[in-house]
């Protein structure tokens, strides 16, 4: 029992893999991270710095999108079809930039024609966005 939990946990934390479940796994705590610096830094540069919240949510995901690629290259995706990392974080990059357009087309119909608050305006954004990144980058990037 205790051997089969230790293969288990290797797979899904430690091991390269190529299967999907076992990428999206992963992908989540990779979002996770990612999502935390792009939710604090929209909190952050909106209501410390009195930055309109639409333009600091364009900042704060781009820092988030830089953490998400790092971390993607590092652990949830190992085979890579780009040889080039700047052409590879370029592609990377505009997936993320279609996901910051759906990023602020979500918070602005949330926050505006909804009336939520736009910190939980970005938080139903970010679950949304999650499946976009991952399956874009997953079939377009890393195959």
């Amino acid at each position: 029992m205790k051997v089969g939990i230790i293969n288990l946990s290797r797979k899904l934390l430690k091991d390269n893999t190529y299967k999907t479940p076992i990428q999206m796994f992963r992908y989540l705590f990779v979002g996770g991270a990612a999502f935390i610096i792009d939710f604090l830094s929209l909190f952050i540069l909106t209501d410390f710095f009195g930055i309109y919240y639409l333009i600091s949510a364009a900042i704060a995901f781009i820092l988030g999108l830089i953490v998400n690629y790092f971390l993607s290259i590092s652990w949830v995706f190992n085979k890579r079809k780009l040889k080039n990392r700047h052409l590879e974080f370029g592609v990377f990059a505009v997936i993320g930039i279609i996901g910051l357009g759906f990023n602020e087309v979500f918070i602005w119909f949330f926050t505006q024609d909804l009336q939520i608050y736009y910190l939980i305006s970005k938080i139903f954004a970010a679950i949304i966005i999650l499946f976009w990144n991952f399956f874009a980058r997953k079939y377009i990037l890393f195959r």
